[in-house]
């Protein structure tokens, strides 16, 4: 939602001159809003206002410049800044896959990779993609338009999926395209969007994780920060420029567009705008919701996760190959724990439950008793029942869930489920087990085994176990019991132990090679496996089948009333003049502001900018404050090249803006006023977190890497210059 208001600053003969300079820039108000390309027109003055200097207009086609270079990881951002198909992203973003061609022995995660030729770049992690949107186009109507309002959830459900399954299938007959329908304003509108899927993905460059993880979990939200958090993939595709699946025959993709990097610097108060496809924000999430996931939910999450991120640690220990292997699991655990936590922290900070209710109080003022309003009031309360129906649903199988998270036990079920799917005509089959998935399901079986150590699964399945079978044996699943061993009576970690010990001991489903051939195995041939995780899978598949229909139940009735309860709140905020934008859904956005430092709490100043010699402050030798001693060197030496910021006099690393972001944020293209590239969004600070439900101006700040410090670092640190040759540098 876009406010003009201006914030007004107080007390300032109590600051210093250098903090009187600080406060003074942050009477700008944070822009709130993750817009799509197609609301940019609405909001051009605005835009204008803030200091973009090329065309708005440009920026609201998804296939033209400087769009057209933005592309999605399926989960992180990236874009594209060399014509020899040369793509930039976070290094937390690239670290599974380098993660994934890691050993003990020759560690990338710790040493880095540079690749100086293109024979030398590596193969990413299996599965890994690069999608480049070529179309983009409203089909509510194909989705939803002929439905009927007497539909029961399921059917309603039902038909949505079918109408999507048959738009995509038209859709992906032009070979190489991966389509979807995602909804917006919580399925209130329909897009079709057709994405290039580049299937050849290789590593070009990653520096080591004591340059893009420096400061590790300790650093990770907050500021001040010092992390170079950047790599390079490389695209490639076959010789007739399709996309294609590894070969060493394939060539670089070549891409309509690209952005050219600045290396001539940001200023406190400079416009910067981000382009990426963040994950998922709740602004629009019910107060009945918000009381469960904050109430209940994230505490357990953090429970869970400290026990979870515990047992790795005990049972992998540093150096051991088994850490390796859970190196990229562990760095995504401290992630959400850290985040949760600050959700957690600032949810009451803000006083966020008390705003939701202030907000839902004040649209249903707005609706009154105004006859034509009434039935979004009848939607609302409906809706309200619904969710808190959904709410004691997952905490009755929230136990359950993690109890059966097992890599071997999943790898099971998923086979088995694509087995009776396969039975079906494609059209009729569910979404994951068609054909256009096979090739994921495949990557998904092999990436296991660089990921796997059953000394360690086997600890975490009890872990998961235990806490599942301390619940009330009403909520436990009795076919699940059975054949793991637990009953009534007290838990027996011993035994339960043994128990597990021996699924792992007599699977075959820790063979990569049988993995995939059962991929083509019939569901009879499944049933009488003699695999134990096989038979629990097929054991446990009609309980599965009946926690489905009720989620598919659920989803139908939201898919009838969110739209309804969105519409209200689009024109209760239209009437105030603001631009509702809807939740990010990891689709393309565009979230634009200032470069800018903030005060989060009394007594606490965060400058915009952050210094090459601040590494040096924070270097202790060891883990995650171990610089290279390299760039130490070229600290201490002041060889900065034409790197360095005159108004600083070194080179920056980070930069703080008010930009609004979340989740899948990560790898965005951070550009100037004039559509180049000075950075990438990797982080958010620990103020920040919460956002994803109630972004707060005060408080919400974006963490990137400066532009400068990536080519420093990649000129002068890690010999990786002919990259930044590859590059269109401007300076």
């Amino acid at each position: 939602m876009i406010t003009r208001k201006t914030n007004k600053v107080t007390r300032l003969l109590t600051l210093p001159i250098t903090a009187l300079a600080l406060i003074a820039s942050l009477a700008t108000v944070a822009k709130e809003g993750m817009f799509t390309p197609e609301q940019l027109p609405l909001i051009k003055k605005d835009l204008v206002a803030t200091g973009l200097e090329i065309p708005p207009e440009s920026l609201t086609s998804l296939t033209k410049f400087p769009m057209g270079a933005v592309v999605s990881l399926g989960g992180c951002s990236a874009s594209f800044v060399s014509e020899q198909g040369l793509v930039v992203t976070n290094h937390h973003c690239a670290r599974g896959s380098v993660q994934f061609n890691s050993t003990a022995e020759n560690n990338y995660l710790e040493n880095g990779f540079v690749a100086k030729s293109f024979d030398e770049e590596l193969p990413a992690a299996p599965g890994s993609r690069i999608y480049v949107t070529v179309d983009f186009k409203d089909v509510t109507n194909d989705v939803v338009g002929s439905l009927s309002s007497k539909l029961t959830g399921r059917e309603r459900y039902d038909a949505i999926d079918r109408n999507k399954k048959r738009i995509i299938a038209e859709c992906e007959k032009d070979e190489g395209h991966r389509c979807s329908v995602p909804s917006f304003h919580q399925g209130l509108e329909y897009k079709l969007i057709k994405q290039l899927e580049i299937k050849d993905v290789r590593i070009a460059y990653s520096p080591a994780d004591s340059v893009g993880k420096y400061g590790g979990d300790i650093d990770n939200w907050m500021w001040p920060r010092h992390t170079g958090d950047f790599a390079f993939y490389r695209a490639y595709v076959g010789k007739d420029g399709k996309p294609a699946d590894f070969s060493k025959d394939n060539v670089p993709f070549k891409p309509e567009h690209t952005l050219k990097v600045s290396a001539a610097g940001l200023d406190d108060g400079d416009f910067v705008m981000a382009a990426g496809y963040p994950g998922r924000t709740q602004r629009y999430q019910r107060l009945v919701t918000v009381e469960h996931v904050f109430g209940w939910s994230y505490p357990q999450w953090v429970s869970l996760i400290e026990q979870w991120i515990g047992t790795i640690e005990r049972v992998a220990p540093e150096g051991s190959d088994a850490r390796v292997k859970y190196e990229s699991l562990l760095a995504g655990l401290n992630n959400f724990m850290k985040n949760t936590k600050g959700q957690l922290k600032g949810a009451k900070r803000v006083g966020l439950v008390e705003r939701r209710a202030q907000r839902e109080a004040e649209l249903l003022t707005w609706i009154g008793d105004n006859k034509e309003r009434q039935h979004y009031r009848k939607a609302i309360s409906a809706l309200d029942e619904l969710e808190t129906e959904i709410s004691k649903f997952n905490k009755a199988s929230f136990l359950y869930d993690n109890a059966t998270r097992s890599q071997m036990l999943s790898a099971a079920k998923r086979l088995y489920r694509l087995a009776i799917e396969k039975q079906k005509p494609d059209a009729e089959r569910e979404s994951g087990y068609q054909e256009r998935d096979f090739d994921r399901i495949k990557q998904s079986l092999q990436r296991i085994d660089r990921r796997f150590d059953a000394g360690v699964e086997q600890a975490l399945w009890l872990m998961f176990i235990e806490k599942y079978a301390k619940q009330d044996k009403s909520q436990r699943v009795t076919a699940f019991d059975k054949h793991i061993g637990l009953n009534a009576k007290a838990f027996n970690k011993d035994k339960v132990a043994k128990r597990l010990a021996s699924f792992y001991q007599k699977t075959e489903l820790n063979n990569v090679d049988k993995r995939i051939a059962l991929m083509d195995a019939s569901v009879a041939d499944l049933e009488a496996s003699k695999d134990p995780f096989m038979q629990l899978a097929v054991a446990t598949f009609k309980h599965g089948q009946e926690v489905e229909n009720t989620e598919k139940v659920h989803a139908g009735k939201r898919a009838s009333l969110r739209p309804q309860y969105m519409k209200a709140i689009i024109a209760w905020q239209d009437s105030l003049g603001l631009l509702a934008y809807p939740d990010a859904n990891s689709t393309l956005r565009v979230t634009y502001g200032n470069v800018i430092g903030g005060s989060p709490k009394d007594g606490m100043i965060y400058e915009p900018f952050t210094r090459v010699e601040g590494i040096v402050e924070k270097d202790t030798g060891e883990e995650p404050f171990n610089s290279p001693k390299k760039q130490l060197e070229l600290i201490k030496d002041k060889k900065y090249g034409d790197y360095a910021l005159k108004t600083l006099g070194t080179v920056p690393v980070n930069f703080l803006t008010d930009l609004d972001s979340t989740g899948g944020n990560s790898g965005s293209a951070t550009m100037n006023s004039k559509g180049e590239l000075i950075g990438l969004l990797f982080d958010g600070t620990f103020e920040s977190v919460n956002s994803d439900w109630d972004f707060d101006p005060r408080t919400t700040r974006t963490i990137h890497v400066d532009s400068r410090y990536m080519l420093w670092v990649m000129e002068y640190v890690d010999d990786a210059k002919h990259l930044v040759d590859e590059m269109d540098i401007v300076k």
